[in-house]
């Protein structure tokens, strides 16, 4: 098949990935390849020469909370986008992948059948967007608790859980000593680093963490504060490097301040033998069972400090096993190919022209 997939503009896609939807995009995109399909990945520059990627802008970068800096970036992101969808039209593709969750994207109807991946909760303006756009999508969520979040906006959304690579973690059933607990992410308010941090000293346990700083004023009132005796920051670490370090701690912890559409580092870390601390939160209770992880109640530190020292207690085999039997990469991307033929099948959106798309996304961009 020739699959266009259509990644965000704010970031490259490759490693060192700065979050999720990054990682899955370049595990999606090699993982197709990989089974024999043409797939065209369009994403910023800078993205991982291997994916034989079409740039479409340079990367667009994060809010930077400056309101004409960040409106003069989300004019020149929209224009690119138009572009992009422009190049998608006449690409002649089978099926269009859109993995950016950008509103301009759904402007109009493709000449390919369109399925979209949702990675978080709802926002305006693109859930006003989606649902105007919904009946010519299919749309797919990547856990159980995301698709019921969203279902007030699109009643049809499909289920297809993200996956990992288990042969890039291979399991260690035998933890570095002295032991250490490990926090992975992107270093913003809404992975709650500062929790993780606050609860691992509670339990006594010396916590590494590893993520890319995309918000300065989170780290400097919240994380900096708190370095020093058994905090140690390691960096955006490459991915040799992270998963050496996932596959050495004891325990992995996950703290959400919000409802985590699903969550890598949990799959990660379980691929790798290690369980799994963390709070309640979204799809972490459809991943973890208690063979493998421990929960506590969303922002009770308490609880996570708790959580953390019962957690290094379970057994790692039990966690790849896991791992194996629910978040395997090839089961990710099997699924995924079951979906395109089904939308091949139909044609839906076959009956649009690249004129007519024309048309449609001129208009939506002339204001």
């Amino acid at each position: 098949m020739r699959i266009a997939i259509l990644s965000h503009l704010r970031f490259p896609i490759g490693p060192p990935f700065t979050g999720g939807l990054e990682r899955h995009t370049h595990l999606l995109a090699s993982g197709l390849r990989a089974r024999g399909h043409e797939v065209a990945l369009f994403a910023a520059e800078g993205s991982d020469p291997a994916l034989r990627p079409i740039p479409v802008c340079p990367p667009i970068g994060a809010a930077t909370g400056d309101p004409r800096a960040d409106a003069a970036s989300a004019a020149r992101e929209a224009a690119a986008y138009a572009q992009m969808l422009r190049r998608v039209a006449a690409g002649g593709f089978e099926i269009v992948h859109n993995n950016c969750l950008h509103e301009a994207t759904l402007a109009g109807p493709l000449p390919a059948p369109m399925a979209l991946t949702l990675h978080v909760p709802p926002w305006e303006p693109f859930a006003s967007a989606l649902r105007q756009a919904a009946a010519r999508i299919d749309i797919v969520a990547v856990s159980s608790h995301l698709a019921r979040v969203w279902s007030g906006v699109a009643p049809r959304i499909a289920v297809i859980g993200n996956g990992v690579d288990l042969a890039a973690f291979a399991p260690n059933l035998a933890p570095a000593r002295p032991p250490y607990a490990l926090w992975s992410g992107r270093v913003s308010p809404e992975k709650g680093l500062h929790l993780a941090i606050d609860a691992a000293r509670l339990a006594g346990m010396p916590l590494r963490f590893a993520g890319a700083r995309v918000c300065q004023e989170y780290w400097d009132s919240a994380i900096a504060p708190r370095l020093g005796l058994g905090v140690t920051d390691l960096g955006h670490l490459g991915e040799t490097d992270l998963t050496r370090q996932l596959r050495e701690a004891r325990v992995a912890v996950v703290s959400p301040v919000w409802e985590e559409p699903f969550g890598l580092v949990v799959a990660e870390a379980l691929a790798c033998g290690t369980p799994v601390a963390g709070f309640r939160r979204g799809a972490l209770q459809d991943i973890l069972d208690t063979a493998t992880g421990r929960l506590a109640e969303p922002g009770d530190v308490a609880g996570l400090a708790r959580a953390i020292a019962e957690a290094a207690r379970l057994d790692r085999a039990a966690c790849r096993a896991r791992a194996e039997s629910t978040l395997d990469a090839r089961l990710m991307i099997e699924r995924y190919e079951a979906l395109y033929a089904e939308m091949s099948a139909t044609r839906r959106g076959r009956d649009v022209s690249t004129d007519q798309f024309s048309s449609s996304i001129a208009s939506t961009f002339s204001g």
